[in-house]
């Protein structure tokens, strides 16, 4: 019979050992195995002689600690000042809001010595002041572009430009001049200001602050019309710096329009008159009207003749046309006990020099 150990059939021929067993001197009894002592290594015991993978921060000992934390502390504070300062120093801070001023208006109509002269407008041109004057926009003439102390160059070549439409659009569009439109000229001012401009060309009046003509150059199209297109214009433009958010641009320009009777059966339907204005307007730009292509208006003192002086041009431009006179009256008058807005009587004489020879 087979041994406990042996398999059914005995132990296999050819193998060491024959019906021995080989590991029948190693046996563990219960009581050895539950006194043996079971022991498990720690992960850098395991590790064996293997450099740990993080170097283990230093223990801050003594009086070394403090005065590693107060250095942090002190680096932190610093950075935080360093941002707070260069934040106040910013070139490019948001402008502050500033509310846009209502624009001052001065009309002084110029009354003309004896009759108005008439003819072509080629004659009446050549002999007349306005003869070297150059042809529509073209005498609107740019000044040399400079960059200011607050404002880079590109920004005052938009205003310069800015400023040349709004002449342009105001005095030599032939809708403004003699087909009522405004909204060319609305749209290039300051939202503030839209108010008194639509208050100005819904109820014109001469106190000062509210004649349609203050911001644009009208005549009335049942009476007078363009005998020439071709304005002739002459004038400069001056850039200023007034503070450092705001630009100022004044503008002063002679436009000299050549006029006839709007009425077709007029005996004088045919022959041309001249009909001159001066313009000199104040004009103001912040940060935010660059950036949209608008202005603000604040001063417009205007000078046109031949009228009367007694003529109300608050609404439109009231010229004498070839073969009239000025009215004898002089100026409107003024009574000074009168309440309600002050109105100004101004009159001035037309030289001889702005008007062609008879």
């Amino acid at each position: 019979m087979a041994g406990r150990g042996d398999p059914p059939e005995g132990t296999p021929e050819g193998l060491p050992g024959g019906g021995e067993d080989e590991y029948g001197s190693v046996v563990f009894d219960e009581s050895f195995v539950r006194a043996a002592r079971v022991q498990e290594f720690s992960a850098v015991e395991r590790m064996g002689e293997h450099a740990p993978a993080v170097r283990s921060l230093p223990v801050w000992k003594g009086r070394r600690a403090p005065r590693q934390v107060l250095l942090l502390v002190l680096l932190v504070v610093v950075a935080f000042g360093t941002a707070i300062y260069l934040g106040v120093r910013h070139p490019y801070q948001p402008v502050t809001v500033r509310q846009a001023e209502q624009l001052r208006i001065t009309l002084v109509p110029l009354a003309p010595h004896g009759r108005v002269p008439g003819g072509t407008p080629a004659e009446l041109y050549a002999h007349s002041a306005a003869d070297q004057f150059r042809v529509g926009a073209a005498g609107i003439t740019m000044p040399a572009v400079r960059r200011t102390d607050h404002f880079s160059e590109g920004q005052v070549m938009t205003a310069l430009a800015t400023t040349k439409d709004y002449l342009v659009k105001s005095s030599l569009d032939p809708d403004v001049l003699t087909g009522g439109a405004v909204q060319p000229v609305r749209t290039l001012l300051d939202p503030d200001q839209l108010p008194q401009f639509d208050r100005s060309v819904a109820v014109p009046a001469s106190d000062g602050r509210h004649a349609a003509t203050g911001w644009l150059v009208r005549f009335d199209p049942a009476k007078v019309a363009l005998a020439d297109p071709h304005v002739r214009v002459q004038g400069t433009l001056v850039v200023a710096e007034t503070g450092a958010g705001t630009l100022e641009i004044t503008s002063d320009h002679a436009f000299v329009y050549a006029l006839r009777p709007a009425a077709v059966s007029s005996p004088r339907a045919d022959e041309a008159s001249l009909f001159t204005v001066r313009r000199e307007l104040h004009f103001r730009f912040d940060r935010d009207d660059l950036q949209h292509h608008r202005l603000e208006v604040r001063i417009s003192y205007l000078q046109a003749g031949p009228q009367s002086c007694s003529s109300d041009a608050s609404g439109t431009l009231r010229p004498l046309l070839a073969g009239e006179r000025a009215a004898s009256d002089g100026p409107a008058g003024t009574d000074p006990y009168a309440t309600g807005p002050a109105t100004a009587a101004l009159c001035g004489v037309l030289a001889p020099r702005a008007q062609p020879s008879p």
